[in-house]
């Protein structure tokens, strides 16, 4: 009894939570959840479809006037994953995000003769389709398509597209079978 009891009260405050980011501009839709912690960067430029679940401390950062978020319906982004977005960027329905999943569309430059903290960034927008899974701690880096039912191995850093259907693990992550 008291389980559900503390369930109840976390699904409450998780779409207060929602609420709350609705309230700030961002475009929320029915029973999305949203964890303790989040942080959310330009509101006004996030959609997350219905039923979204977003876990504890998922940080939503959006660090240019261009970016833009859309996460799709069923979508869940596990405990402490960050996407760090600079273009507009699409995650499709019933995606799963484990936890410490690190996305971003940009990195920096580093040419030789100056600092790099002064160089900028070269951005190229990520897109991941519906039905993928996303292992723990995996990381997904700028310019990459993820098609629809792919899966990432935990840990793999992605770095090229991946096709639709097919299984991908490793650093740098490769094709190590068809998804059956």
């Amino acid at each position: 009894m008291l389980e559900r009891s503390i369930e109840v009260s976390r699904l409450a405050m998780g779409r207060l939570r929602a609420r709350w980011w609705s309230l700030r501009g961002a475009a929320i839709g029915p029973k999305v959840g949203i964890g303790a912690g989040c942080r959310l960067e330009f509101p006004s430029a996030v959609r997350l479809e219905q039923r979204v679940t977003l876990e504890d401390d998922v940080w939503l950062k959006l660090v240019s006037d261009d970016a833009r978020l859309v996460l799709g319906e069923y979508t869940f982004l596990g405990r402490g994953s960050e996407l760090d977005i600079t273009t507009p960027m699409s995650i499709g329905a019933h995606v799963l995000i484990a936890p410490r999943v690190f996305i971003t569309d940009h990195s920096h430059r580093c040419r030789a003769g100056q600092p790099i903290s002064r160089q900028g960034c070269d951005a190229k927008p990520v897109a991941i389709g519906d039905d993928v899974w996303i292992g723990t701690g995996a990381t997904i880096l700028s310019g990459v398509t993820i098609g629809n039912g792919a899966v990432i191995g935990a840990g793999a850093v992605v770095r090229c597209d991946v096709p639709a259907a097919e299984v991908w693990a490793g650093v740098p992550a490769r094709k190590i079978r068809d998804r059956c």
